[in-house]
């Protein structure tokens, strides 16, 4: 089962590369999102967050998530993954708690959590074993933990046995997640499985997700096919066919879309280097 396959749940990850939009998912990790430009809006359950240039924003671990970019202008940030294993004793926090709002405006976020991020980036970016290094794992906890200590105190958190249950979404993520490779896939067998109607599906999708059940289902195979590009010597049309595409036509479509190039010149741009596209 290919479950937010992009993340290695033991690893930390970060990157500055141009946001797009990234459907609902969910890891066991925060996620930190800072905003250098563009705008930029944070999806947590159904709530949509407009975040701006120096915005910082940080999910929780276990918390339903997703971006949109709406604006026209280039959209850039930097996004950060770290697991329990960086968060030391903020772990049962962020476990516990909830921030009734996730993002922390420019004016009010302190100038170590972008430095923090810029150190974790270069630390990141040494060498491909980094993070097996003993004075780099320490330093990568050191900034996590800056990063949560000059960000927590700006939140209002609550509990989270107190905030309103969304089982309808956590349900159409983690069922989605598991089946998006399927060539059998539809909004009909998917309603039949966990038995909701799919006129209560397409409500999700649509007032929740921002988009409809096909858009969804390409965006979640889209990631995987990227993801092989990067990382498998197979032909495109295999890791394509491997991602659920049944159509060469909808991949590169779809892949043109977001990317504005073919699948191929991605390859070879990935290749040569340029891992932020």
């Amino acid at each position: 089962m290919h479950f937010f396959y992009e993340l290695k749940e033991d690893q930390m990850e970060i990157y500055e590369k141009d946001s797009v939009h990234y459907p609902p998912h969910i890891h066991k990790s925060i996620e930190c999102i800072y905003v250098t430009g563009g705008t930029l809006e944070l999806g947590v359950g159904e709530t949509l967050l407009h975040m701006e240039t120096g915005d910082f924003g940080i999910v929780f671990p276990n918390v339903i998530h997703h971006y949109q970019v709406f604006s026209s202008e280039e959209s850039r940030a930097f996004y950060f993954l770290a697991p329990p294993t960086l968060t030391g004793a903020y772990t049962d926090q962020l476990l516990t708690w909830q921030p009734e709002n996730p993002v922390i405006p420019a004016e009010s976020g302190h100038p170590d959590i972008p430095y923090a991020l810029r150190r974790l980036y270069e630390s990141a970016g040494q060498s491909p074993d980094s993070q097996k290094q003993p004075a780099a794992s320490v330093l990568c906890q050191a900034f996590t933990q800056i990063i949560l200590a000059r960000s927590l105190p700006c939140l209002t958190l609550q509990k989270r046995a107190e905030q309103p249950g969304h089982d309808i979404v956590y349900d159409i993520v983690v069922y989605m997640a598991g089946h998006f490779t399927e060539e059998d896939i539809s909004l009909t067998k998917m309603a039949e499985d966990l038995g909701y109607s799919p006129f209560a599906l397409s409500r999700v999708f649509s007032h929740t997700f921002h988009t409809n059940f096909n858009g969804y289902l390409n965006d979640l195979r889209l990631n995987l096919a990227v993801n092989l590009l990067g990382n498998s010597e197979d032909s495109i049309t295999e890791l394509a066919m491997e991602a659920g595409f049944t159509s060469m036509r909808t991949f590169n479509r779809v892949f043109g879309e977001r990317y504005r190039m073919s699948p191929k010149e991605y390859r070879k741009r990935r290749k040569n280097g340029g891992e932020d596209i």
